[in-house]
């Protein structure tokens, strides 16, 4: 087994959460609450990853993240 590191986005809408993993294209989930959408992108990233494994595709690592927020007036 191989130990992969993956940054996940989490927000939270009127819906619920959805996330995503910004490495894996496609990768994304929604759950109601933020534990929830935390355990079901676990789940699709584990999926995506066992896939591309078995497919024999490289697994996208990230180098480095930078995360910031803006504030604009517009």
């Amino acid at each position: 087994m191989t130990n992969y590191r993956f940054s996940v986005v989490i927000e939270r809408d009127e819906n619920g959460y959805y996330a995503y993993c910004p490495e894996l294209q496609g990768c994304y989930t929604q759950g109601d609450t933020y534990e929830q959408a935390l355990a079901n992108i676990k789940d699709a990233i584990r999926l995506h990853v066992e896939d591309r494994v078995e497919s024999g595709e490289e697994i996208p690592q990230a180098e480095s993240i930078s995360l910031t927020s803006l504030e604009m007036v517009v």
